[in-house]
């Protein structure tokens, strides 16, 4: 005869520590919890509704500009520093953990359009209305310096004077070279105060320039006549052109797939495209209702912040056709710029009033210290979030979004302008031959051709 006891192991079941919680083991057969759907969806339920009552996405800003913030840059190698620049020649490095201003770099006598930072991090450069391209050293010992009592002046190492105005400038990921966009692109090396190379593009100016993460070699740019064009700098002219319908305003390249980029546009779309297939977009991201004037992708790759006239910082997944998150507050103005933190936990933007605000990436996000037990709660409330987001209920509180005003009448506008368009479109094709009327799709609507 046989005969089954029931037993345990001490060593499973013993603690450690008279701290630790006792080990639980749970029976997963369904029969045993006919309930478990019905405590998982309110669970999800509750989660939803605590996201929205801690989500408090506002940090803080930083003041000392006297007039509009023009552009900004990041340090690579230093997570705390950002680099802004304002309408009336001052360029400050600021020390994002305490929000205040380490050292100003004066010399600009007009607006500074562009500012990027070299691959090492010890040189920036900055070009602007005066026609002036100016490279300083990053002072490394007064990053690490703790005291922040006293601002620092620090003098150019080098100026460089060219003929027309500049618009942006952008440095290699990997080399001493950095672009300069305006009447003209040009190329430049560190060491040599004429371009090394320059591309003309037309009657019209280059706007924004961006070099490829991957490709060192490789950069995108927009032109004042609609036009994105990809450069081989190793080619004597643009290899691809693609006109649009109209202005694109900055461009970004995802970090993570360097293929692809994302163009913010006049028109308040943003467009990612492949940069192998320009014929279509691959995803047509729309909600802002004014002209989108900049973006940046986070280091992950799987979201991107674009800032626009209508007042408001948008947060969208790379391939969501809408954003995720909106952030604006009733002082903030016209956004000018906008960079994701090196570790994609912050958003920083600068507004045509004179602040730059700094916003948390996830707007419930808990900041500081997190015990291993909190962790494990914000992980299972996010998966019983995405495993029932599809139902009504839960899918209203997620999706709500507080608007202001004007952003949410002329969307309410717009959304009128776009079903009257399209009801015109389908009686037309119904009422006219079969096959005269072509339906364009959203991707290729605001494409005019590319140009190879």
């Amino acid at each position: 005869m046989r005969i089954k006891t029931i037993s345990r192991s001490v060593d499973e079941f013993t603690r450690e520590r008279s701290q630790d919680l006792q080990r639980v083991f749970h029976n997963f057969d369904p029969s045993l919890r006919p309930m478990e759907k019905a405590v998982e969806y309110q669970r999800a339920l509750t989660a939803a509704k605590l996201e929205k009552i801690f989500a408090r996405p506002f940090v803080g800003a930083m003041d000392g500009h006297r007039d509009g913030i023009s552009c900004m840059a990041k340090n690579p190698n230093y997570l705390k520093g950002i680099f802004s620049a304002s309408m009336d020649g001052d360029i400050r490095l600021w020390d994002i953990a305490t929000r205040r201003t380490v050292c100003q770099f004066p010399g600009h006598r007009g607006a500074v359009r562009g500012l990027t930072v070299s691959t090492d991090g010890n040189v920036l450069v900055s070009c602007g209305t005066d026609c002036n391209v100016r490279l300083w050293s990053v002072p490394r010992p007064s990053l690490e310096d703790s005291d922040l009592s006293s601002e620092k002046s620090i003098e150019p190492s080098a100026v460089y004077t060219c003929k027309n105005a500049l618009l942006a400038v952008d440095h290699q990921f990997e080399g001493d070279l950095f672009a300069t966009a305006g009447a003209q692109l040009d190329i430049w090396n560190h060491n040599r105060s004429q371009p090394v190379q320059s591309f003309t593009s037309g009657s019209h100016s280059v706007i924004s320039v961006r070099f490829n993460p991957g490709e060192p070699d490789i950069l995108a740019t927009s032109s004042g006549d609609n036009h994105i064009s990809i450069y081989d700098i190793r080619m004597s002219s643009a290899a691809r052109k693609i006109l649009m319908r109209t202005k694109t305003n900055s461009i970004a390249w995802n970090p993570m797939e360097p293929m692809n980029f994302t163009a913010a546009n006049e028109d308040g779309n943003c467009y990612s495209f492949d940069g192998r297939k320009n014929e279509e977009a691959k995803c047509v991201h729309k909600d802002h209702v004014s002209a989108v004037m900049d973006i940046d992708f986070s280091p992950t790759g799987r979201e991107f912040v674009t800032g626009s006239y209508d007042r408001s910082v948008r947060i969208f997944p790379y391939n969501g056709g809408h954003s995720r998150e909106i952030y604006h507050t009733k002082r903030m103005q016209r956004v000018f710029c906008v960079k994701y933190s090196s570790d994609a936990t912050y958003v920083i933007s600068g507004s045509d009033d004179t602040n730059l605000r700094l916003w948390k990436a996830k707007a419930s996000e808990q900041l500081g210290v997190i015990l291993p037990r909190e962790q494990k709660k914000h992980e299972y409330n996010e998966a019983v979030k995405n495993r029932y987001k599809h139902l009504p209920e839960i899918k209203r509180i997620v999706r709500h979004r507080h608007l202001p005003k004007p952003i949410y009448k002329a969307k309410a506008e717009s959304r009128a302008m776009n079903d009257a368009k399209r009801r015109k479109d389908e009686r037309r094709k119904a009422h006219s031959a079969q096959g005269t009327v072509v339906t364009e799709s959203h991707r290729t609507r605001r494409i005019i051709k590319e140009v190879e």
